[in-house]
């Protein structure tokens, strides 16, 4: 598997964005944005440039404007930020991690049953 990109945080945002939804152009972005996040458009769009440059999205000239699109794929990031985040705080160990998440998240019965069907798959 090729190299991810390490995406920032506040590239996370826009990268959900392109996720969600794409092709878009640089003022589609802001625009969507522009209604979440008290981000200026020039913020935006070099962070649009940031993540060409880092390969994370690629784009195409479509007249005066540029569309962008996600060149990786938002379930190979999430899992190699994922792992990051498990080897860093957790040193590897699921258990310690899934722990710690349950004792301390507020789970509705309908979320401690999706625990347990997901553990149920894995055991089998």
């Amino acid at each position: 598997m090729p190299r991810l990109p390490n995406i920032s945080d506040a590239e996370w945002e826009v990268m959900r964005v392109l996720w969600e939804r794409s092709p878009l152009s640089a003022n589609d972005v802001v625009q969507d944005l522009g209604a979440r996040k008290s981000w200026s458009p020039a913020t935006i769009k070099t962070m649009l440039n940031r993540l060409v440059k880092k390969g994370a999205l690629a784009y195409e000239a479509q007249g005066k404007r540029y569309l962008y699109r996600p060149r990786v794929a938002q379930a190979q990031c999430v899992q190699s930020k994922s792992r990051s985040f498990l080897d860093r705080v957790f040193g590897g160990a699921v258990v310690p991690m899934l722990n710690q998440f349950v004792q301390t998240a507020k789970l509705s019965p309908e979320q401690i049953a999706e625990l347990r069907r997901i553990l149920d798959r894995k055991e089998k």
